[in-house]
């Protein structure tokens, strides 16, 4: 398993149990999951080898205590040091308990349901000797809080006076200081008046109806009338009764417009299936619209006059149409060949977004489906297959050293030389950085393994050269066989651990199951 791996579930592991991404929650998460895919993390391991230079009995204690973390073995550990005067230690703790109830007391009575809630159930904690699992789990309630605390609803209050975030008392005196005044307070239900009688004017409708028009003069006269209760549901009425005249209207006028509609739409189609008197049809649909504007309401004028000039345009345009239509062959032949040149151009492009840029082998998303083919063929026709994981040795110091210009040189002589020692029906590509995936087919752990040591000697033997510089290079490898395992994920992490093993002992050799 990759360390990318790793990290990926560490972050899963703290969503699934609702911790916030912070260092400390991290690190006890990112340590559990290294040791679940048994990978040694020397940071992982200080707590226990700070455990085990104690006594047996110091040893117990911190087990009675579930010390899983090193900021808990330091508290820990202070808390023996301070234990060295028990009568001191005891009037501290004490001091300290009651200043924490009496700081929690005046937090519940400040102007903060979350912040007040929180702080008393915090006192009951404390006042019933709680045990560390519950004081934990109460101060990650505060952290959580802390943290997900947004005072950014008092910037909605600047237009109204100054805002002090660390004095709410001041906020609200200089609210009160920048009140509107008397008169302030009339022009401005006057601009709403205005603004309200506006509105109840229909957008489509040609005039207002009397509700409409008698409460519009009740607002002109008294603005101060939008303080009362009453008025709430009578404007709720009338912009109801506004958008109902609109509604009415443009019905009307839809009704109209769709006779017209019918009648030009099948004068259309009479007029497309005798081509050759098209323009006589059209002449008659612009009679007929003439006549129609007789029979029209006055909504319909406007409507009318856009129908008519369709006409007019349809009449001018018939020849033209007529001509275009006669072209059409050779623009679909045309059609057709940008369409060949576009399947050509998107094989190609289909082919590049399977292909490592750098080392011309297929890239990861490549070799994932090519190996769920191969999946596919193992569990329907039985056709056994074997992974190779590779990884170039020291690749950082080479990155380092020579510069990471020398770094894609090697590469993608790497690469090639991986081309080369394979076969025309193997798979291999780039997995990533400076790993290589080879997929053998019907080959087992025995042929990847000779497959695998093939390829460390012709690089350990191989002359790579940068500006003149040889670079020494050698690569370890992983060997896994599909039919000794119950998935292919599974095939894929044990090809990388046996990978990870070639290169804690020592590097440069083939690892596999023997």
């Amino acid at each position: 398993m990759t360390i990318k791996t790793i990290i990926n579930n560490t972050l899963k592991r703290l969503q699934s149990e609702g911790r916030l991404l912070t260092p400390d929650f991290y690190a006890e998460a990112f340590c559990k999951e290294a040791k679940k895919a048994r990978m040694r993390v020397e940071d992982c391991e200080h707590l226990d080898n700070y455990i085990h230079l104690l006594n047996q009995d110091l040893q117990n204690d911190l087990h009675n205590y579930h010390i899983k973390t090193m900021k808990e073995f330091v508290r820990y550990v202070v808390t023996k040091l301070n234990r060295t005067n028990p009568t001191q230690c005891t009037k501290i703790l004490e001091s300290q308990i009651l200043l924490t109830k009496r700081i929690l007391q005046v937090a519940s009575v400040l102007h903060n349901k979350e912040v007040a809630s929180l702080s008393r159930k915090s006192i009951d904690v404390i006042e019933s000797a709680a045990q560390p699992e519950q004081l934990e789990n109460l101060r990650q309630q505060w952290v959580n809080f802390i943290t997900t605390y947004d005072d950014t609803f008092l910037e909605q209050l600047k237009d109204y006076g100054a805002v002090d975030t660390t004095d709410l008392r001041k906020t609200v005196e200089g609210l009160h200081g920048s009140s509107c005044s008397s008169e302030a307070q009339k022009a401005d239900l006057k601009k709403l008046a205005k603004l309200l009688i506006a509105s109840f004017v229909p957008s489509i409708a040609s005039s207002v109806n009397d509700e409409i028009a008698s409460i519009s003069d009740k607002l002109r006269a008294d603005p101060s009338i939008l303080e009362s209760d009453s008025i709430e549901n009578e404007i709720k009425s009338i912009i109801t009764l506004r958008i109902a005249l609109d509604n009415k209207t443009v019905k009307d006028m839809v009704g109209s417009i769709d006779g017209v509609l019918d009648k030009l739409s099948l004068r259309l189609i009479d007029m497309i299936e005798s081509s050759d008197n098209s323009n006589i049809e059209i002449q008659k649909i612009k009679r007929e619209l003439e006549l129609y504007s007789e029979e029209s309401t006055t909504n319909f004028k406007v409507a009318h006059k856009k129908l008519f000039t369709i006409a007019v345009a349809l009449e001018k345009n018939t020849e033209v149409l007529s001509n275009e239509l006669k072209g059409h062959s050779t623009e679909v032949k045309l059609l057709s060949e940008k369409v060949r040149t576009l399947e050509k151009e998107l094989e190609r492009a289909k082919k590049e977004s399977q292909e490592d840029f750098l080392t011309k082998l297929y890239n990861k998303r490549a070799l994932d489906e090519l190996m769920q083919m191969k999946e596919a063929e193992f569990k329907r026709y039985g056709r056994n297959y074997s992974v190779v994981m590779f990884d170039i040795d020291h690749f950082k110091k080479v990155n380092d050293k020579y510069g990471h210009e020398a770094g894609d040189a090697v590469l993608a002589a790497f690469a090639k030389i991986l081309k080369k020692d394979s076969r025309s029906v193997d798979v291999v590509g780039r997995f990533g950085g400076e790993e290589f995936l080879a997929i053998l087919g019907d080959t087992d752990t025995q042929g990847g393994v000779i497959f695998a040591q093939k390829v460390r000697e012709h690089v350990q033997k191989a002359r790579f050269i940068y500006k003149g510089k040889r670079i020494n290079v050698t690569v370890s490898a992983g060997v896994s066989e599909r039919a000794k395992h119950v998935s292919l994920e599974a095939t894929i992490n044990s090809a990388d651990e046996y990978l990870y093993k070639a290169k804690k002992d020592g590097r440069n050799r083939v690892e596999y199951k023997k």
